[in-house]
């Protein structure tokens, strides 16, 4: 299965990268130029194991994933539940490890494409699409993690 990836030191420690990485609703379009939309499904207030997300991404592409590894600060993984018509299968990771005094945040995802008879030219092209969208992705989450603004906005939000 081709997998993409994206790596950026983010100056903040992994704790609080990881929870910025995490967030949903109102504050995650301030800095995810990815989705326009997602929330959790079944009721769950919050990530963890099992839960499930409906995310709707800017190309209004509409994806149920769910959890299936959350372990902060470290990891988070996914799975595409249900999704467009031409993954077959697609899930995510996102790793936080601390580094340089800041964190090392990989993110990945891998994916195969249907149908089958299209399947090495789809995977072709979705690597190289996936992979423009998971570094806008990661870099639009360092950018947001270097303001000094929305990081104060994030630690005010979500003090206990």
């Amino acid at each position: 299965m081709p997998q993409v990836r994206a790596e950026r030191l983010i100056r903040l420690d992994p704790e609080t990268a990881f929870a910025f990485s995490q967030t949903t609703g109102g504050f995650r379009l301030k800095w995810d130029p990815f989705i326009s939309a997602q929330g959790f499904l079944d009721g769950a207030a919050s990530a963890g194991k099992g839960v499930r997300t409906r995310t709707v991404s800017r190309l209004a592409l509409v994806m149920v994933s769910e959890y299936v590894s959350y372990s902060p600060p470290r990891n988070v993984g996914m799975t595409m539940v249900s999704g467009p018509w031409f993954f077959k299968n697609f899930g995510g990771g996102w790793r936080f490890t601390a580094d340089d005094g800041g964190t090392r945040a990989v993110w990945k995802y891998t994916f195969s494409c249907r149908p089958a008879w299209l399947r090495p030219v789809a995977e072709r092209m979705g690597a190289w699409l996936l992979g423009r969208e998971i570094e806008k992705r990661i870099e639009a989450f360092a950018r947001a993690c270097e303001d000094p603004e929305l990081v104060a906005e994030f630690r005010t939000h979500t003090r206990p």
